[in-house]
């Protein structure tokens, strides 16, 4: 005799359950139902379940990550996660490059694969901090700047204060950025001071700041502020983010794609 069905999705259900908690921090019960397309009884048993496991901790009517908000992906882990998602934001994100254009690059796994889409594109001036963005361009494509400071090994990125000395020299037409958290409250959020100091002087010489940012990472507080949400010109993400954030984006006055 065969398990039931809902026994046999468990494990990669419980395996949204995590991405879910770990993106929003703080999750209800219904929330969970409704991205999930399960029973309420059905979620209380998988979150019990996780408890259990240690890697959630359950409160009245949802749960809580356990996660700490210090702690982040290693760079090729962050690549393989929502990865179609990623493509279609930065093919969205293409179509703001305009010939003539300077651009600045940030160290984040979207901004990666807008690097990947200008291999063919010697009409426009790239500066970045991040190693692996110069890589994908070193062999040919647009002009290239990169900027130097401190090596953050875990983003691949130059970060910190060393940095100031050539972001201040420049003007750029547009930055594309990503971010670990974005809320209307805290603005864009990241791990780590050095990169949260070089990511917020990159949009300030910027005269638009295009930010890279799949749904998950929208109502997610991380450690440090690397900038404010007036900082930001246009949001480009998927097609999961919710109504009520992506209304609320727009009446702080920013542009929201849904690629």
């Amino acid at each position: 005799m065969s398990p039931p069905r809902n026994r046999e999705l468990a494990p990669r259900r419980w395996d949204r359950l995590r991405d879910v908690i770990r993106a929003r921090q703080v999750v209800r019960v219904d929330e969970l139902c409704r991205q999930l397309k399960v029973s309420p009884a059905t979620i209380r048993r998988d979150l019990a379940s996780l408890e259990s496991l240690g890697e959630i901790r359950r409160v009245y009517g949802g749960a809580v990550s356990l996660q700490s908000n210090l702690e982040e992906p290693l760079f090729d882990d962050k690549t393989s996660i929502k990865a179609q998602e990623k493509r279609r934001i930065a093919q969205a994100a293409l179509k703001f490059i305009e010939p003539g254009d300077t651009i600045y690059l940030d160290g984040g796994s979207t901004v990666l694969e807008l690097a990947r889409l200008l291999r063919d594109r010697n009409n426009v001036c790239v500066v970045t901090n991040s190693l692996r963005a110069a890589l994908e361009l070193a062999g040919a494509g647009p002009r290239l700047m990169l900027v130097g400071g401190e090596l953050r090994r875990l983003s691949q990125t130059l970060v910190g204060p060393l940095t100031r000395s050539m972001l201040e020299r420049h003007h750029f037409d547009k930055a594309f950025m990503g971010t670990i958290g974005l809320t209307l409250e805290q603005g864009l959020t990241t791990t780590d001071p050095g990169e949260a100091y070089t990511k917020e002087l990159a949009m300030r010489r910027s005269r638009e700041t295009i930010l890279l940012v799949d749904s998950s990472k929208v109502g997610k507080v991380a450690f440090a502020r690397a900038g404010g949400i007036e900082d930001v010109t246009v949001v480009i993400t998927d097609g999961h983010i919710e109504a009520s954030a992506a209304r609320a984006l727009r009446k702080a006055g920013i542009k929201v794609v849904r690629a």
